[in-house]
């Protein structure tokens, strides 16, 4: 049953936090609904947000500055926790941030003992939806996704599994190549065992080169990243897109870095391209 933890007023429509029990992590998850003003019986797009690692609903619902836009173009902004938890749920056996709780790389594990409850994948493909159109008036025909470093690697790689279902994608500064970096090593490995094969479906690089396409893709890295170099991969996005004719729009800001003061400056340019997609 679905609970709602709090809804406050703000900028031209209503934030909510929710809590629901989920069949597929088997623990209670929690998420964020912005929802605009609109007319009764209407039904509006969505668009979901995926955070990145050590985060929860909150960070961009406290930070993102996307009400005022999603109030304009008339889109509903829900965002999700970026893993299941509870006493039960497994963590990194170090307590290190980049694995276990917190960072759930939005995978479907494989490997116990995650495997009882890290299903993030499916969470956020096929229950999330399903738990949102109950409660909220979302029009399933018409979704977006985007997201935040390990969040952008969801973003990506959802979307380029099921181009059916998301009319459009973007990322901040995306974990785009997670096979070559070692943040994606640990949770890939972790997650899905040692076999690099398996990995392909969770890398965006990896799925473009074995076909999967979308549309277009609209990606946005400060050049003052501290992750850039050795973590997000951001050059060989552009060079897989070049090489297999992939639409893609990289842009490179001057001394942005990664936290949410440059999610917060590019989000309404993101929110009204994903607009335009929506309404097409």
């Amino acid at each position: 049953m679905i609970k709602i933890i709090s809804q406050v007023r703000a900028n031209g429509g209503t934030q909510y936090v929710v809590e629901h029990p989920s069949k597929v992590t088997g623990t209670t998850m929690t998420f964020s609904a912005f929802v605009p003003n609109h007319q009764a019986g209407t039904k509006l797009p969505v668009l979901w947000y995926l955070s990145g690692l050590t985060c929860t609903h909150a960070n961009v619902t406290e930070k993102g500055d996307f009400r005022q836009a999603c109030a304009k173009h008339g889109i509903i902004f829900i965002a999700p926790d970026t893993s299941p938890r509870g006493d039960e749920v497994p963590d990194d056996k170090d307590g290190n941030y980049d694995f276990g709780l917190g960072a759930g790389f939005y995978v479907n594990a494989t490997e116990p003992p995650f495997n009882q409850h890290y299903h993030m994948r499916d969470y956020i493909e096929k229950e999330l939806p399903e738990v949102v159109a109950q409660t909220f008036p979302v029009d399933l025909k018409r979704q977006s996704i985007t997201g935040h470093s390990m969040g952008g690697h969801g973003a990506l790689t959802i979307a380029l599994r099921n181009p059916e279902q998301f009319k459009s994608v973007s990322a901040f500064a995306p974990i785009v190549a997670p096979m070559q970096c070692s943040w994606g090593q640990k949770a890939l490995s972790g997650y899905l065992g040692t076999n690099p094969e398996i990995w392909r479906e969770y890398d965006t690089c990896a799925l473009i080169e074995d076909g999967a396409k979308v549309p277009d893709i609209l990606v946005d890295q400060g050049t003052a990243d501290n992750f850039l170099a050795e973590q997000l991969g951001t050059e060989h996005l552009r060079t897989v897109c070049e090489n297999t004719n992939q639409t893609a729009t990289i842009r490179m800001q001057e001394g942005y870095d990664h936290s949410y003061y440059f999610i917060a400056t590019f989000m309404p340019e993101h929110i009204a391209w994903h607009a335009d997609k929506l309404s097409g």
